[in-house]
């Protein structure tokens, strides 16, 4: 069974950082590509930034050069940096894996990820 797991969120103010954390389990979780999205009320689910088994990664435009996705195989951990937050950046964000299989990771913010996490709580005030 495909456990993932988010943690980390939380409210700051803007400008602040958090850091989220998602656990994988049940997965093969060096094979897969991860990724985290955000779904801000009344908005359309997008997807942030991901990073595939070989540590290829790509953002959003709306977060580069301040969020930093990263991994840990060992630990089974994903995480995901968040520096100079905006009060935009307010949203509900989830992790997801999938083998992405045919695909590179340029493509991956734009695909329908097999598994998924319940979802962590940012809130950004100006």
């Amino acid at each position: 069974q495909v456990q993932l797991v988010e943690s980390g969120g939380g409210s700051v103010q803007a400008g602040g950082s958090l850091r989220l954390s998602c656990a994988a389990s049940g997965i093969t979780y060096s094979r897969y590509c991860m990724g985290w999205f955000r779904r801000a009320p009344g908005k359309q689910r997008e997807g942030v930034a991901a990073i595939d088994s070989d540590g290829s990664t790509v953002y959003a435009d709306s977060v580069k050069g301040r969020f930093t996705i990263s991994k840990d195989n060992a630990k089974n951990t994903l995480y995901l940096q968040m520096n100079s937050l905006k009060p935009e950046d307010t949203a509900m964000y989830y992790c997801a894996a999938d083998p992405l299989f045919g695909l590179t990771v340029s493509e991956a913010l734009g695909v329908a990820f097999g598994y998924w996490g319940q979802g962590t709580q940012v809130t950004v005030s100006s």
